[in-house]
Order: structure tokens, then C-alpha cells, then sequence
């Protein structure tokens, strides 16, 4: 839970404020990065060169870097301001080259809180900013920990269209708990996971055939790396991210707070939710897990939950998309007739449902992935027959959503298919017409 915070006094609508006095740190990492990686790549001449100067003067130029690195981090710093207006959040930056965003307030899609492993030692955490429209997010890094958490509560009050003075004096909305992933449930998720075990046989199994076939064990290291990598991405950095995860209901959203060494504390908007899939792993169905993952409009934030009950993950789709019931949905197979023949054996995981709400459709046999799409989030439809599809009498219908995503639903029998293109269009369009606007704490 933590110690309860006290929001600082914020400053005047549109005065400009400056980020935390440790950012300056921060900021000399990109020069001192770049001069390692200059020296690195000379090598044994700058070892050379380092020793052939007199100890005097290699403690003068390492004083004099760490000064200009130190200036070049304050003076950053100090030429970076933001303000919060009563339409927009102003960043300035840039100390050579100016730049200001202009965020508008109405159209944030989302804000999370990020506290790396130091920044949490140091007591300032790092806010970024989801905008509708926009690829990458902007960050405020960092901020004491009690004005980004008064901050955050500040920007999404009035993206949903409180005054300035009562944005600022309602502070942190409260949240409930949904749920929280346990260690070993998280730890059993990844041990029974079979693409973390495929990429650790791959990596004891790759660099010795490298060596036994070229006979040099530097073709064997430059063969290893990447595999460990794959490792380590899929096993353990999995864990550090999935720790101790929680999912919280408030009323700007679904709230998620996870991670062991970075925490996070990220944010599911109500209503923005363009696509929910949910992937149950061969060797997790016998427990009844399943995995929930997310598409959002303008946001980044990919995972719902790492590992739940089935019964649980239905409950919070239901959060996320209201008046789903997944639980209800009857999956019709494809037609055995030409499937088998389009896609022999692999045709049997794939599977269509459509309710009066959602759009869902499954494939796989090892990993299953169900898709579902509300209606009124569907931007268009359309169907596509190959040549060989077109010989077994199937077809297949695409429904792509606001968030770049498709969601297909495979090798449909050819009549079945013109059927559900124009249903589904005459379902998506009767949806949004129904549908009621996006709004944050309604």
C-alpha cells in the first residue's frame, strides 16, 4: 500500500513548472554515453593515448568532462519547463534547438506513472502521456513522486472536464481491487510456457552446432547472444515485468501496477478498447489459465493481465468492454468440407462466434488465441478468397479496428462468408450509432 502522499500546492493555471533537481543527472547520461561508446571504438589507441599523459593531467580531463557533462545536464534541465493550462499541457525543451508540445487535455488518451529502480530509490518517478493520433509518448521524467501522482490526477480530471479549481483540489481518484497475480502463480505461467523452453533449447543446442561445424568458439558466442537474449526476454525479464501485478477499478479506468525492479502504474481507459485477445498456452489449459492482452486506440500498453483464471479474465473483459459476456459465446468451427482441404489439420483451431455485442474469432491448436471486437469499434470489413480457396469453397472475413488491428475469422464457407461481410457491416454501424461518447470518470 505505501505511506500515504500529500499533494503539494500546485502553482497558478498556466504557470510554468520545472522538473525535479535530480533530472540533471539524468540528462548527462546522453554525453557520457556517446563519449564511452567513442572511446570503446578506439580502442586499444585510446588506452594508449590515456596512458601516455602524466596522472595530473588525466585527472584534468576526466574533471573537466564530468564538468561539462554536469553543465550540459543542468543547463537541459533548466531550459525544460511544463505548464498546465485549462486546454493543454506545455512541455518546452530544448537547449540548442527549442521544442514545445501542445497536448491537448481532451484528447489524452492515457497517463502512467513509471518508477525505474533508482528513480524509486531517489523518491521521483517519471510521468508519460497516451495522446489520440499519436505514435510515441511524451514524458515528463522525472517528478517527485507526490507532484506526478498530484500531477496525473490534475491532467485526467480535466480530460474529463472538470473545472481547473476542482481538478485540482479532487486529488487521486480511489480504486478496488480486481485482482493480483501471486509470485508462483506467475513463476508455474513461465516454467509452463512452451515458447520460453523452445528458445532455451534453442540456445544450448544453436551455439554448439555453430562450433562443432566452423570449430571457433568466437562463431559460437556471436550465436549465443542473441539466443540469450531470446531467453532472458521470454523467462526472466517476463517475471520482473509481471510481478506482482494488480488490477484496480477507479473511475478514470482500469488502473495496472506491476513490475519488481521498474514499477509501473499504468492506466486501461474506459471505452477506448479496441480489441481484446485472449491466449491460453497448451500446458496452461489443464489449470484453466489464460493470458489477456489488449489493442488501444493511441497506446502501448499491451497487456491486460499475464496470467489469470479463465473465470477472472472473463470478468475483467467485462470491465474493459461493458455488456460482454465472453463466457456465453458459442464458437461455430470451420466447415470440414473445405477447410481440411485449404489448411489440412490446422483448420480444426479455427472458430467464429458473433453476438449481439462482440465480434470473436479463434485460431490455433498449441497456443489458442480468441479476438473480440465490439461492433461499434469496427471501421471496416472485408472478405478475401485465394486461388486455392476459392477451389475448396471457403473464403475468409477481415474486420479491422481503430487501433491498426484485424481480426480475421478463417476459412468460412464461401455463402456463410458474403453473409457475415454484410451483417457485420449493418451490426457495426447500427453499434456506433448506439454507442455512447468516450468519457473519462462518467
Amino acid at each position: 500500500m505505501g505511506r500515504p502522499v500529500t499533494a503539494p500546492v500546485p502553482p497558478p493555471p498556466g504557470g510554468e513548472r520545472r522538473l525535479h533537481v535530480l533530472t540533471p543527472l539524468r540528462r548527462a547520461w546522453v554525453p557520457i554515453a556517446a563519449t564511452a561508446g567513442l572511446v570503446a571504438q578506439q580502442g586499444e589507441r585510446a588506452q594508449e593515448w590515456a596512458l601516455a599523459l602524466p596522472v595530473w593531467l588525466r585527472l584534468a580531463v576526466l574533471a573537466g568532462l564530468v564538468l561539462v557533462f554536469g553543465t550540459y545536464g543542468f543547463l537541459s534541465w533548466w531550459f525544460t519547463h511544463y505548464a498546465v493550462t485549462d486546454s493543454e499541457l506545455r512541455i518546452r525543451t530544448g537547449l540548442v534547438f527549442r521544442r514545445t508540445a501542445h497536448i491537448r487535455l481532451d484528447r489524452v488518451q492515457a497517463i502512467d506513472v513509471t518508477r525505474p529502480l533508482l528513480a524509486r530509490v531517489a523518491g521521483v518517478a517519471a510521468l508519460r502521456i497516451d495522446v489520440i493520433g499519436t505514435e510515441d509518448k511524451d514524458e515528463l521524467a522525472f517528478l517527485a513522486e507526490p507532484d506526478a501522482v498530484a500531477l496525473r490526477a490534475e491532467l485526467l480530471a480535466r480530460a474529463a472536464g472538470f473545472a481547473p479549481a476542482e481538478a485540482t483540489a479532487l486529488g487521486e481518484a480511489p480504486d478496488r481491487e480486481l485482482l493480483r497475480v501471486t509470485v508462483r502463480d506467475l513463476a508455474v505461467s513461465l516454467l509452463l510456457a512452451l515458447d520460453t523452453w523452445a528458445a532455451l533449447a534453442a540456445g544450448l543446442v544453436g551455439p554448439v552446432l555453430v562450433w562443432a561445424l566452423s570449430s571457433s568458439p568466437w562463431a559460437a558466442l556471436v550465436a549465443l547472444l542473441p539466443l540469450l537474449g531470446a531467453v532472458w526476454k521470454g523467462s526472466a525479464a517476463r517475471f520482473l515485468t509481471g510481478y506482482d501485478w494488480r488490477v484496480a477499478e477507479s473511475p478514470d479506468g482500469l488502473r495496472l501496477d506491476h513490475g519488481l525492479l521498474d514499477r509501473a502504474h499504468e492506466t486501461v481507459p474506459p471505452g477506448r478498447v479496441q480489441t481484446v485477445r485472449i491466449v491460453e498456452p497448451l500446458l496452461w489449459r489443464r489449470r484453466g489459465w489464460v493470458r489477456v492482452e489488449l489493442n488501444v486506440a493511441g497506446s502501448k500498453n499491451g497487456i491486460l493481465v499475464p496470467v489469470a483464471t479463465r473465470e477472472a479474465a472473463h470478468a475483467l473483459v467485462a470491465r474493459v468492454l461493458p455488456g460482454a459476456d465472453v463466457a456465453a459465446l458459442s464458437f461455430a468451427p470451420s466447415p470440414r468440407r473445405g477447410a481440411r482441404w485449404a489448411v489440412p489439420v490446422w483448420w480444426k483451431g479455427y472458430g467464429l462466434a458473433v453476438s449481439r455485442e462482440l465480434f470473436a474469432a479463434r485460431r490455433g491448436l498449441l497456443c489458442r488465441r480468441t479476438e473480440i471486437v465490439p461492433h461499434a469499434k469496427v471501421q471496416s470489413v472485408r472478405r478475401t478468397r485465394g486461388p486455392w480457396q476459392r477451389v475448396c469453397g471457403v473464403a475468409d472475413v477481415h474486420v479491422d479496428t481503430g487501433a491498426g488491428n484485424t481480426v480475421t475469422a478463417r476459412l468460412r464457407a464461401a455463402e456463410e462468408a458474403t453473409a457475415l461481410l454484410y451483417g457485420q457491416a449493418a451490426r457495426s454501424r447500427t453499434s456506433r450509432a448506439a454507442a455512447r461518447p468516450d468519457r473519462w470518470m462518467a
